[in-house]
């Protein structure tokens, strides 16, 4: 490995100045804008909230010509022995905040996550001095399916947080989408549509990524002239923040999908029926795409960015994907190529200086039809330097070896990662730790950046972590001593077992690198069938002893130390993952007394995976993080009326249930909730198990279309329709609920082949 790391440091050097050196004439103008003390500013507010009580021992200072590289973000931190304070030093504000973050995890062994924090600093300051520069131009974070997933419900305060956290992992480039809809608004009014005819456009908030990307329309609207103006006094808070510290925002831009109503408005206009989307019917589906040759299109993409920039300003990048997951009309590369070139002008009528940033994900999703000819027929449409193409899964399938770096357009390489904000452990540690370095020497290399862009977050967060110092790593990282620091950090604690838990965590779960992508459909929250198979790339046994291990961490805590919320969030989080586990096992063998037609171990073997699902409620149920009611409340805290609340709270449950009026995509977002495992998932399983006996004891063959229905009919339609009462009671006790669970069921798993496990009770 050794040698390994030293190749790659040499060749990573060179091909970043290449990079660097080709980029600079387009990309040179995408920076912030904001001046030095603006950014110094920003981030000593940051502190200040990270750290209220000790914000007075860190100083910093913005210096843009601390860098010799031209835009590479470097911070240098300094702490003497005759000092209180740490100095901070650093090219914008993202590199300071990055700087800080980086010396309270390496040299106060603090923490900052989505779970939680645990910030217990030392009594005194710990000496430094250091300096790091960042690889690349750019650190990018967001699918433009995370703002429906995870970030849909946000406070102010919330968003405040996340641009905190993005600072503080050096993201200097990251989407800012709320608002769309209102300027929209504004602008199909102009033109002429009416306030119906654009409620009937508009999908509702849980659903507007895809309504913006042209999959879907109305579904789960309409959208209220109040919800309209809090989205753009939320949007102006967003930008504020993130140009203050010096990230730069990427602003929607015009795809060239319109609304069905452009028909009547413009009987002459080209327009093609773009196809129907994960089966959404003829109501909710197929808006209209405006053909690139019609004036109408640059007059309409025109006069949106315009609108949108004179609300909000610009910082040059704008994102827009016409054909996400949507074949194009036409293979043609001299259509293709015009899309492109149609798609690239609209934005820069509005703005000369405009970069499209693009999701390279159509390129794999629909890799039958993107063929090399077609792709690079796309992406060379926009001159070379001005698009950026996001590849969006480079973890698990990287699309810049496919496409020769993209044709020579610049790439910024991506982890995934996950779909739908599932629950799940899973990620794919060592390709994060080598890929980005094997991208930046791959011949010809065009990549400018690294990427966090998961559909959903709150999960994970480790595979996050990893991510983000890959960013300024000169080479790959021992991830065997990396894991075991990650342990010390996160809990504040130097604990032998809980170590070994993550160290077994890598070499099990997080060490994926198959085939095909994990979406989290786990036969838990799977709409239930006799045909379904359990995803596991790893030895369960492993598992079994990572549950063992975090249970022993428990026992052998300090007895001076009260437990980090990290660590109860993780203990509850391992709990759920092991409790998964032996659901799946239990499935396997009712299928099998199904098949045998042994109806005495059938129900007794539903019994025990009931009273499994049961204790995944209890155990869910003890940690506020795993609650139904943050989603739901949230939704209905940003209504104005009873009627949008009842809308609101339809759009989140819908979304985490059928995904459709008809379950179109059902279970894709599913969450392991303590009320949706108690009023979803389990009463799907506990009638499917019934129908079943039914048909065991009564002889008849079993017609799993008929269940579907039922089950359809009986809980799916009347929980997302919301005459599904939640009852979920939060308990906060998750140590002793985890200990219990623990003693309840650790013996079945079948790992009879493994040595007995030793615990020392402190």
């Amino acid at each position: 490995m050794f040698f390994i790391n030293n190749v790659f440091v040499f060749l990573s050097f060179v091909s970043m100045s290449t990079s660097m050196k080709n980029f600079e004439d387009t990309l040179g103008h995408i920076n912030t804008k904001s001046n030095a003390e603006t950014q110094q500013k920003a981030v000593e507010d940051l502190i200040k909230r990270l750290l209220p009580g000790a914000a007075y021992l860190f100083k910093v200072n913005i210096d843009p010509h601390l860098s010799d590289q031209i835009g590479k973000d470097k911070f240098t931190v300094c702490k003497v022995a005759n000092d209180i304070h740490v100095t901070i030093s650093a090219t914008t504000g993202v590199a300071a905040a990055w700087g800080f973050h980086h010396y309270l995890k390496y040299y106060c062994h603090c923490h900052v996550s989505w779970d939680a924090d645990q910030l217990k600093l030392p009594h005194l300051l710990p000496e430094a001095n250091f300096t790091e520069m960042a690889n690349d131009r750019f650190r990018y974070y967001q699918n433009v399916c995370t703002s429906s997933y995870s970030f849909v419900w946000w406070s102010k305060e919330r968003w405040v947080r996340e641009i905190d956290w993005m600072a503080m992992n050096g993201i200097n480039l990251a989407l800012a989408f709320n608002a769309q809809e209102a300027i929209w608004r504004e602008v199909y009014l102009d033109l002429g549509l009416t306030e119906e005819e654009i409620a009937e456009h508009f999908t509702g908030p849980a659903f507007s990524a895809w309504g913006r990307m042209g999959n879907i329309r109305g579904w789960a609207g309409p959208l209220s002239s109040a919800w309209h103006s809090k989205s753009i006094v939320l949007q102006k808070l967003i930008l504020k923040q993130m140009r203050n510290i010096g990230i730069i925002p990427i602003l929607p831009a015009f795809a060239g999908q319109v609304p069905v109503a452009f028909k009547r408005l413009f009987p002459n206009a080209s327009l093609e029926t773009l196809q129907k989307w994960n089966r959404f019917q003829d109501e909710y589906c197929c808006p209209l795409l405006l053909s690139p040759e019609d004036p109408l299109f640059q007059k309409v993409g025109k006069q949106f960015l315009k609108k949108y920039i004179e609300r909000f300003g610009t910082d040059h990048v704008y994102n827009c994907d016409t054909f996400n997951e949507m074949t194009p009309p036409s293979g043609d590369v001299d259509y293709l190529s015009s899309i492109g070139k149609a798609t690239y002008k609209a934005m820069t009528v509005a703005d000369p200086d405009a970069i499209w940033l693009l999701q390279g994900w159509l390129f794999h999703h629909e890799f039958l039809f993107w063929t090399r000819k077609r792709v690079e027929a796309f992406v060379t449409s926009v001159p070379i330097g001005k698009m950026i193409v996001l590849d969006l899964h480079a973890e698990l399938f990287p699309q810049y070896e496919t496409f020769d770096s993209f044709f020579g357009q610049p790439f910024i390489w991506c982890m995934l990662h996950n779909f739908g904000g599932t629950l799940g452990l899973q990620g794919s540690a060592e390709n994060l730790n080598l890929g980005p370095f094997k991208a930046r020497i791959f011949a010809n290399s065009s990549m400018i950046g690294t990427g966090l862009t998961p559909e959903g977050i709150n999960q994970n967060y480790i595979v996050y972590d990893i991510m983000s110092e890959v960013g300024y790593r000169q080479k790959p990282m021992d991830l065997n001593l990396w894991f075991q620091q990650y342990s010390i950090r996160r809990y504040g604690v130097d604990n032998k077992f809980s170590k070994e838990m993550w160290t077994l965590l890598k070499n099990s779960i997080y060490s994926y690198n198959g085939p095909v992508s994990l979406h989290g459909k786990y036969i838990l929250v799977h709409q239930p069938s006799l045909k379904l198979s359990k995803i596991v790339w790893f030895d369960i046994c492993t598992v079994a002893d990572v549950w063992k291990n975090a249970i022993a961490s428990i026992n052998t805590w300090p007895s001076s130390t009260a437990f980090t919320e990290t660590f109860k969030y993780d203990v509850v989080d391992i709990t759920r993952e092991a409790l998964r586990l032996l659901i799946d096992e239990s499935y396997e063998r009712i299928v099998s007394y199904v098949d045998a037609k042994n109806i005495p171990l059938y129900k007794n073997e539903t019994v025990i995976f009931l009273s499994l699902m049961q204790s995944m409620i209890e155990l869910l149920s003890s940690h506020e993080k795993f609650l139904l009611q943050n989603w739901i409340n949230a939704s209905k805290n940003l209504s104005s009326t009873a009627e949008e609340s009842a809308n609101l709270e339809m759009n989140a449950r819908n979304q985490i249930t059928l995904w459709g009026p008809n379950g179109e995509i059902k279970d894709y977002a599913a969450k392991q909730w303590a009320g949706l495992v108690k009023h979803y998932y389990k009463p799907r399983w506990e009638l499917f198990f019934k129908l079943i006996l039914e048909a065991l004891e009564n002889h008849k063959g079993i017609n799993e279309h008929i269940i579907r229905e039922k089950i359809f009919n009986t809980v799916e339609k009347p929980f997302s329709d919301c005459k599904t009462m939640i009852n979920e009671t939060y308990t906060g006790n998750p140590i002793e609920t985890a200990k219990k669970t623990f003693q309840q069921w650790q013996n079945k798993f079948n790992c009879s082949n493994v040595p007995p496990f030793t615990t020392r009770i402190g």
